[in-house]
């Protein structure tokens, strides 16, 4: 099979991960047959083996000396460092011994680990080390000192470091001192079991993909046949069917995968090589402005550049509402605290009649956690799928992103500072970036500054208002421009300045160093001049969207579906209304929440507090997830008929 993925003319190659579950597994030597439960035992006594060799690596050299020497890339000759981490540590002489018999490739995984790990420290010592000497009074000129200290530190988010002021002022406040370095202030971190196979080659582990079915794949690796072994004859060759997701293509190059062990299942994460179109930093006219929200979890709109360098939006754009969603997570974490303080409860009265009730209380915060992190994983994925639908219907070949990775909530209420805390806008993004890159979209993030404050059409700082209905009663919802007259959602009008200032700002776009993103990282004053939205630009004389009454010119409104009677029953069924048969018993509206939830920016009743019907009754996330569909009347070619099949 061949490793090389052929590209054409503006093609790139991208590696992407799938997860795949092996379910059983064949011993080649004796050609037994492996169960699911036999071949967790087996990866679990290669993945012990492997933690083992990978802790005593960590807690040997969990020091600043060797983690500056590893990450100079230097060795003591002067010669470059290899870019894998296995190889880095055997250049450095870092060697592990393990009791049991392993062939090379099992310390090779080890070591692998190891080094990534201690890569990953050495931002955190460097930002440790240049700490002032009071941590809660500090200055400007200290803070800039620490921020020079570190390579990209100018653009390290504020949240950061104030999550290492409150790491440093309770060490300080145990010990009467400041931490010398991050490896007093932590100890060694603690690894996952796995194997990482990528590590290895084909005298530990092998994969092919099935030239007859695209997607299946056979995976062979030596496994251990006792927890202990002690010669080579106790490894044997193991065969391993997995079925590939729909999300690989078949033209697709897979690497050797990394296993991982959770509950009873042995589960691969696959690494796969294919071919995407290339994305462009600059040369955009169309572009996807994304704006975060409140209510709203994002607002999106295009807008087209045009070549006399006016910028007209297009349509009015959409949101993406979660507060369904939203309110389940606040529901589940406010599980989650309740049994942790029960947990620590116990531990602080330290009764051994109470090790049973911990030890459910610590099953029961398991699941919890699993259940948060599979709403945040299920929201990300919807959000960002939508996100870049929005692009591709829209022709766009660029979407502009708020970067409010240091944000922190405050100021705004309890239930809001939780709401604000708990958005994984980060998922949001990697998914955003995921997928647009399988159609040839570029992401790219733009300062956030000032972008629900002034208007988009004229750059006036406008007045925040409750509601459209209550123009003198201050709030944030509401946006008044007193220069041009324009008034709208707050929302509406951000994602509309961060389209336009991305447009302008595009000869600005650079990609991170570190992470391969695409940021522009300040705004400049003549560009921003520029990013103005001069009109909304219609699509077609068949737009059926709102611009003004809809409704006709009489005295008496159409009555809704609901108040119109329907036939007696006479015999037979029952009578039918015009839109369908409604129980009679159905007291509230079949949605997530009731008729008053903040779809719009009207003023909403305040006699009760909003509580979305599915969230309190815990129905399912698709009930609560609610996206404004594209309204383009002639949609662009698709190009990309792999998105639908994205996961």
């Amino acid at each position: 099979m061949s490793r090389k993925l052929p590209l054409a003319d503006g093609e790139t190659s991208r590696t992407a991960c799938a997860r795949a579950l092996i379910r059983s597994g064949v011993d080649e030597k004796t050609g037994e047959v492996l169960t699911a439960a036999a071949l967790v035992e087996r990866v679990g006594w290669c993945a012990g083996l492997v933690h083992g060799m990978t802790g005593a690596l960590l807690a040997e050299h969990w020091n600043t000396t060797d983690v500056n020497t590893l990450s100079c890339g230097q060795d003591a000759g002067g010669r470059k460092l290899p870019p894998n981490a296995w190889m880095a540590l055997r250049r450095l002489g870092w060697t592990v011994t393990c009791e049991a018999k392993v062939n090379d490739r099992i310390v090779r995984m080890a070591q692998e680990q190891a080094g990534r790990a201690l890569r990953s420290v050495k931002w955190r010592a460097d930002l440790v080390a240049e700490w002032p000497e009071d941590p809660k009074k500090r200055t400007g000129e200290e803070w800039d000192a620490v921020r020079g200290a570190i390579p990209g530190g100018e653009y390290l988010p504020s949240s950061i470091i104030r999550s290492r002021t409150r790491q440093v002022a309770v060490f300080e406040s145990k010990n009467a001192r400041l931490p010398v370095d991050v490896f007093e202030l932590e100890p060694s971190p603690r690894v996952p079991r796995m194997l990482l196979l990528a590590a290895c080659d084909g005298q530990q582990a092998t994969i092919e993909r099935s030239a007859t079915e695209p997607t299946k794949a056979l995976l062979r690796l030596q496994l251990p046949t006792r927890p202990d072994p002690q010669k080579y004859a106790d490894w044997t060759w193991v065969e391993c069917p997995i079925t590939l997701p729909p999300t690989v293509p078949a033209n697709a190059v897979i690497h050797l995968p990394t296993l991982r062990i959770t509950g009873r299942k042995v589960r691969a994460d696959v690494a796969y090589t294919h071919a995407v179109p290339k994305t462009s930093r600059t040369g955009h006219t169309v572009a996807l402005g994304v704006d975060w929200g409140l209510n709203t979890l994002f607002s999106a709109g295009a807008a087209r550049m045009h070549d006399d360098g006016r910028i007209t939006a297009l349509g009015a754009g959409a949101q993406f509402r979660a507060a369904g969603v939203l309110a389940k997570q606040y529901r589940l974490r406010h599980i989650f605290e309740c049994l942790h303080a029960k947990t620590d409860h116990y531990t602080r009265l330290a009764d051994p009649a109470l090790d049973g009730k911990a030890a459910t209380l610590a099953k029961e915060i398991r699941r919890v956690c699993e259940r948060r992190s599979n709403l945040n994983e299920t929201l990300a994925w919807a959000a960002a799928r939508w996100a870049v639908d929005q692009a591709v219907a829209a022709g766009a070949t660029v979407i502009y992103l708020e970067d409010l990775r240091s944000m922190e909530a405050g100021g705004m209420g309890r239930t809001h500072n939780t709401r604000l805390s708990q958005t994984v806008r980060g998922q949001i993004t990697d998914r955003m970036r995921h997928l647009a890159a399988e159609v040839g979209i570029a992401v790219v993030t733009v300062p956030p500054r000032s972008t629900s404050k002034h208007c988009p059409c004229c750059l006036t700082p406008l007045r925040h208002r409750k509601a459209p209905d209550r123009p003198t009663v201050p709030g944030w919802k509401w946006a008044i421009c007193p220069g041009c007259g324009w008034q709208g959602d707050r929302d509406q009008g951000a994602w509309r300045r961060i389209a336009a200032r991305g447009l302008a700002h595009q000869t600005k776009t650079v990609v991170d160093r570190v992470s391969g993103t695409m940021l522009i990282r300040a705004v400049v004053d003549t560009m921003e001049a520029k990013a103005v939205i001069t009109a909304t630009e219609k699509t077609s004389r068949t737009d059926r969207s709102k611009t003004g009454p809809t409704r006709p010119r009489t005295n008496r409104l159409t009555p809704r579906r609901r108040e119109v009677p329907s036939p007696a029953r006479l015999t037979g069924p029952a009578g039918q209304r015009p839109e369908g048969h409604a129980p009679t018993d159905r007291t509230r509206l079949p949605r997530a929440a009731h008729r008053h939830q903040g779809v719009t920016t009207i003023s909403t009743p305040t006699t009760s507090r909003h509580r979305p019907r599915g969230a309190a009754l815990g129905a399912g996330f698709h009930l609560h997830a609610h996206a404004s569909p594209p309204r383009w009347a002639e949609p662009t070619p698709d190009p990309t008929a792999r998105i639908g099949s994205l996961s």
